[in-house]
């Protein structure tokens, strides 16, 4: 499946918010728009509702590395739900596989985790997935395949990861290589920074 292989720093400095913590001393250092003319350009006050609504959109892709058809079938289900249609988009996103992977801390970023998934590391309820957009449901249990508890990549994000916060809605145990995923998230339980309705207001035109 196709997917973005560029710089990510670019992508963050387009959009004006940093997308991967991994990247803040490269975004801190240039926190302008790529280009020529960027640095003189700066964030325009004029810009267009269409505009912020459009980066507010592709901020999320980026975020969590879906591409414009499947984020598309994401909203479609998401409005078709009960409920807030912005709330159940991101319910949506936060419950893929490789982004549970990643907010477990048994991978540094998403790309990462998604990579691992992609591999047969984990298994879901003691089967084997290797699909990254796999939606997890309350009750599930994720656990890294026998073979692979102690390869480089796990145990370097492992031993990394003490600055994190683990959501609420997971129950991680980092030694035993397992998350319990305890419930959806609820929207505040959800730390992104983004403004899903103005992505709402988008598709909505």
């Amino acid at each position: 499946m196709a997917r973005y292989l560029g710089p990510r720093t670019r992508k963050s400095r387009r959009l004006g918010q940093l997308l991967d913590d991994n990247k803040a001393k490269y975004y801190d250092r240039r926190p302008y728009p790529p280009g020529e003319h960027g640095r003189r350009r700066g964030r325009r006050s004029n810009d267009s509702d269409y505009l912020h609504q459009l980066r507010e959109k592709q901020k999320i892709r980026q975020i969590y590395g879906v591409l414009e058809r499947q984020f598309r079938r994401y909203y479609q289900e998401a409005a078709r739900r009960r409920g807030i249609t912005g709330d159940n988009l991101l319910q949506i996103l936060e419950c893929r596989l490789d982004n549970v992977v990643y907010r477990s801390g048994l991978a540094r970023t998403r790309p990462q985790a998604r990579q691992l998934v992609n591999h047969g590391h984990f298994r879901v309820n003691d089967r084997k997935v290797d699909i990254p957009s796999y939606r997890v449901r309350a009750g599930d249990l994720v656990t890294v395949k026998p073979r692979s508890r102690d390869i480089i990549v796990i145990r370097h994000a492992v031993d990394t990861s003490g600055d994190r916060r683990t959501p609420e809605w997971l129950e991680v145990g980092l030694d035993e290589r397992r998350i319990l995923v305890r419930d959806v998230p609820k929207r505040e339980q959800i730390d992104t920074a983004v403004r899903e309705q103005l992505v709402v207001e988008l598709y909505s035109r």
